[in-house]
């Protein structure tokens, strides 16, 4: 099978099988205001789209037609990071998540946030660490 047929068999039947929920590698902002400054991180998150299906007939079928699938980690790893330039009574260090695999699952909501809510932009810096 070459490359091109399987992408397109997982483009076709992809959602079912998970291949729409894949690791992605963004930056975000840590905004430390002890510090006087914010710096830019690099992680990955996971992100895609999963299959999913609602029914207009909820009263006379029940939840048996209503699946509800989310892109979420199934694994994940915390690493630790240190806000250079920061007073000494401050403590300067952080820890952040890292996605490191990415599956199709239902949502646990005693677990895990699974609506995503609007916020503050935060991708950027209101001032950042100066140039070396």
């Amino acid at each position: 099978m070459t490359l091109s047929t399987t992408f397109i068999l997982c483009l076709q039947v992809g959602v079912l099988l998970g291949c729409g929920c894949f690791l992605k590698n963004i930056t975000f902002h840590v905004n430390m205001r002890e510090c006087g400054h914010c710096m830019a991180l690099n992680t990955t998150i996971c992100s895609g789209l999963c299959y999913t299906q609602d029914t207009n007939l909820k009263d006379f079928v029940g939840k048996r037609f209503l699946i509800q699938r989310v892109c979420m980690h199934s694994s994940v790893v915390y690493h630790t990071a240190k806000m250079p330039g920061c007073p000494v009574d401050i403590n300067p260090v952080f820890s952040y998540p890292v996605a490191r695999h990415c599956r199709c699952a239902k949502c646990n909501t005693k677990r895990i946030e699974c609506v995503h809510k609007a916020r503050r932009n935060t991708n950027s810096c209101s001032k950042r660490l100066p140039s070396v």
